[in-house]
C-alpha cells in the first residue's frame, strides 16, 4: 500500500497542492471543533475563589476576603479580560452547560470587581450607585461584544434568553450580601454544572436563618418573590413555587406529610427579610 507521502511524490505540482490544501482545511476543522467545545478555562477564577472565599455554617453560607481579592486584582483582571475575548460566535458553539458556567462566574467575578471600586469603605453592594442608582445596572463588563450590566447578563443573557429554564442560578449568582446565597469557594463548570447547582441549592434552602418552617407557615428568602415566575416553568416537573420547595423538602428540614401539605396549599408560603450587608469576611 502506498503511503499518502509516496502518493504526494508521484503526483502532479497541482495534485499536491490540492491535498495539502484539503488536508489543511480538514486539520482547521478539527481545531475549530475541539476548541469550540473544550471548557473555557477558569482555573485563574477558581483560584481566586479557593484562596479568598470561606464557607461557613456547615457550607450554608460563606464570606469573601475582598482585601485578598484586591491584593490579587491583577488575576482578576486577567480572567475578566479572559471572557471578554469571547466571541458570540464561540459562545454559541458551546453545549448550553458550558454556556451557563460561563455567565455564572462572569456574574460573580464582575460582582467581586465592583465591590472593590469601593473596598473598604462600603458596607453593602447598595452603597455603590448612590440613592438613584443601582450597582446592578452599571455597565462595566465587557462581555460577548458589548459592555454589560449585572443585571443584562441575569436578567437578559440568562432568564431572558428563555434558553437554559434554570432556577437553580438564583441560588448561584451571588450579590455581595449576606442574604444572598453563599459565594462557592469553586469555579462553576460545565462538566460539574448540575452537581454544582444542586449543592447551592440545597445548601441554601438548609440554612433556618434565611427558610423555616414556622407552625403552618413557611418563611423562605424574597429570593423566592422576586423570581416567582422562575419555579413555575415546569422544570424537572415541578409546576409552582410549592411544587419547587417540596422538591428540596430533605433540606427544609420537611418530612414526606409535610412536603405534601406544602404541595396542596396546606402550608402557607411568607417570605423573611433579606440583609443587604456586604458578606465580607
Amino acid at each position: 500500500m502506498l503511503s499518502v507521502t509516496h502518493l504526494i511524490s508521484r503526483s502532479t505540482p497541482l495534485v499536491v497542492s490540492s491535498i495539502i490544501a484539503k488536508t489543511a482545511m480538514a486539520t482547521s476543522i478539527l481545531l475549530a471543533s475541539a476548541a469550540a467545545y473544550a471548557d473555557f478555562n477558569h482555573s485563574s477564577w477558581d483560584s481566586l475563589l479557593n484562596k479568598n472565599v470561606t464557607m461557613t455554617n456547615s457550607s450554608k453560607a460563606s464570606v469573601v476576603n475582598y482585601a485578598g481579592m484586591k491584593a490579587d486584582k491583577s488575576k482578576l483582571d486577567s480572567y475578566m479580560d479572559a471572557t471578554s475575548k469571547v466571541s458570540q460566535s464561540e459562545f454559541n458553539a458551546w453545549s448550553k452547560d458550558e454556556q451557563l458556567a460561563f455567565l455564572i462566574n462572569v456574574y460573580n467575578a464582575g460582582t467581586v470587581e465592583l465591590v472593590l471600586t469601593k473596598y473598604p469603605n462600603i458596607k453593602s453592594i447598595k452603597d455603590i450607585g448612590g440613592v438613584f442608582g443601582s450597582p446592578w445596572k452599571q455597565n462595566f463588563i465587557s462581555l460577548l461584544g458589548k459592555t454589560r450590566s449585572l443585571d443584562d447578563i441575569e436578567h437578559n443573557l440568562i432568564r431572558g434568553s428563555k434558553r437554559y429554564n434554570e432556577p437553580r442560578i438564583h441560588f448561584a449568582v451571588n450579590c455581595a450580601s449576606i442574604g444572598c446565597p453563599a459565594l462557592l469557594n469553586d469555579a462553576f463548570t460545565a462538566s460539574k454544572l448540575d452537581k454544582q447547582l444542586e449543592q447551592v441549592t440545597s445548601s441554601f434552602l438548609a440554612d433556618t436563618s434565611r427558610n423555616r418552617l414556622k407552625g403552618n407557615t413557611l418563611q423562605v428568602s424574597p429570593i423566592f418573590k422576586w423570581y416567582k415566575e422562575d419555579f413555575a416553568t415546569s422544570w424537572r416537573g415541578t409546576n409552582d413555587l410549592a411544587g419547587f420547595l417540596a422538591r428540596y423538602s430533605p433540606s427544609l428540614g420537611l418530612n414526606n406529610g409535610q412536603a405534601a401539605q406544602l404541595k396542596n396549599g396546606k402550608i402557607k408560603i411568607s417570605y423573611s427579610s433579606y440583609n443587604w450587608n456586604l458578606n465580607r469576611k
